[in-house]
């Protein structure tokens, strides 16, 4: 695969780390020494479907492409208001796009879930079975959050991130590995299953339940591993990456990353100041943001490293 077009989109209100201290017993500088966050993005008026399909938008568009072009619909999302229908049919929808077309796949991998996408796409490519993916990763974290808990509410943003794929020889390397560890970060379906007639009185209401230091000390072993593992696989060394496309879940965590590889901080771009962690589309809006700023170029090597429930493990390294 190669990448042809990136676009994202953001909600409009800005929520800043003074405005959680209102309700919250924190503070910006509880919040910023503990994660590097300042401000997120939270969806207010807006609809969740309608911010992921306009960073597709964008992205077929900077593609040079029109949507009836697009012959495979892939979105990561684990924060769909529905839990049917999937999100990337409804994305079809919403780009006017007329069926039956062509196939539609939602994966929910959490914040992995842009890095496994690519990878799944690769093979689709590579098979003959699509020539134009539209891979779209969307995520209303702040949804599940219980805004009562500020070890998890402070952390987390909503935004989406969007790529278009052809068939090219662009992937040089990835790996995604998954240790069985579910209770690390755990969100239960509000409405589990249960016997109908034992349903009457059930607590209905679940967030968003996060070990923090578990995540972080299985965050950083690994990234670092498997970075080495994929690098090296691929004929590499760590200073032939141009770009170091971190997820975006705690700046404290990537820098303690950045810190075992050894490597200048430029090589490193971050978002989640501004943005909070938003999950699978942290990757996508880094590099949608620097294709357009123009510090990521044509021909540049870049590294993309994720992790999250599970525990799943991704990186992957490309040539743009």
């Amino acid at each position: 695969m190669k990448i042809i077009g990136t676009g994202s989109a953001l909600p409009k209100k800005v929520v800043n780390n003074d405005m959680l201290s209102d309700f919250l017993e924190t503070s910006d500088e509880w919040i910023t020494t503990r994660t590097g966050i300042s401000t997120r993005r939270i969806i207010t008026d807006e609809r969740f479907e309608d911010l992921a399909t306009e960073a597709a938008a964008r992205a077929i568009d900077a593609a040079g492409l029109c949507p009836d072009d697009i012959d495979y619909i892939v979105c990561s999302n684990v924060s769909n208001l529905y839990i049917t229908p999937h999100l990337s049919s409804i994305i079809m929808g919403n780009l006017g796009m007329k069926g039956p077309v062509c196939p539609t796949m939602d994966v929910n991998a959490a914040c992995v879930g842009f890095v496994q996408s690519l990878d799944v796409c690769d093979a689709l490519l590579a098979t003959g079975r699509a020539h134009n993916i539209l891979l779209v990763a969307a995520e209303e974290c702040t949804r599940f959050c219980d805004w009562n808990d500020r070890n998890c509410a402070v952390l987390f943003g909503d935004g989406a991130g969007a790529v278009v794929l052809t068939k090219g020889n662009s992937l040089i390397s990835s790996k995604i590995t998954t240790i069985p560890m579910p209770d690390v970060i755990v969100y239960r379906n509000p409405m589990e299953a249960t016997p109908f007639e034992t349903r009457e009185g059930i607590d209905t209401h679940s967030a968003l339940v996060m070990k923090g230091r578990e995540v972080f000390r299985m965050a950083v072993t690994s990234a670092a591993r498997d970075i080495a593992r994929v690098t090296e696989d691929a004929g590499l060394k760590l200073e032939d990456i141009d770009h170091f496309l971190l997820h975006q879940a705690n700046l404290r965590i990537n820098e303690a990353i950045r810190e075992n590889l050894r490597q200048p901080q430029e090589k490193f771009p971050t978002n989640v100041q501004r943005f909070g962690n938003t999950s699978s589309a942290s990757i996508p809006l880094l590099l949608d943001e620097g294709i357009r700023e123009g510090r990521i170029k044509q021909g540049d090597t870049i590294l993309m490293s994720a992790f999250g429930a599970g525990f799943v493990s991704g990186v992957l390294i490309l040539k743009y």
